[in-house]
């Protein structure tokens, strides 16, 4: 991928509360004008890298890039699951990022037990609750 190692950085805004709520994966999501700052050629999927939420530790994360088709989002979205158990939740914390690695393009599924029971994303799952 050509851009990346990718920084960003920005205020952490309030999502759908999908991550959480449906898949047990919680996520930090940007605000729309940080999604718009990225290169409009950037490959929608999931990456990974490192984040940092404040002046905190740095801890491995995966993040989505796209349009979470199995959703149907009008909007593109930037989702960054941080693997780490945070406290409290930390909404308007800034949250800064390094994208060094591509994982795999968006994909739609036909359900949410579909999407569950797809190898990489069972993969993904096992070592987010794992690591």
């Amino acid at each position: 991928m050509r851009h990346l190692p990718y920084f960003c950085r920005g205020e952490v805004v309030k999502g759908f509360g999908r991550g959480s709520k449906e898949l047990g994966i919680p996520t930090a999501n940007f605000s729309e004008q940080v999604v718009e700052s990225f290169p409009p050629d950037i490959s929608t999927g999931i990456y990974y890298g490192w984040a940092c939420v404040g002046n905190g530790d740095v801890h491995k994360m995966v993040l989505s890039i796209g349009w979470n088709p199995f959703y149907k989002n009008i909007k593109k979205s930037v989702e960054t699951h941080i693997i780490h158990t945070f406290k409290e939740d930390f909404y308007g914390e800034m949250l800064s990022i390094v994208i060094t690695g591509y994982i795999r393009p968006e994909k739609n599924f036909d359900s949410l037990g579909q999407y569950c029971r797809c190898p990489l994303n069972q993969s993904l799952i096992c070592f987010i609750l794992t690591y």
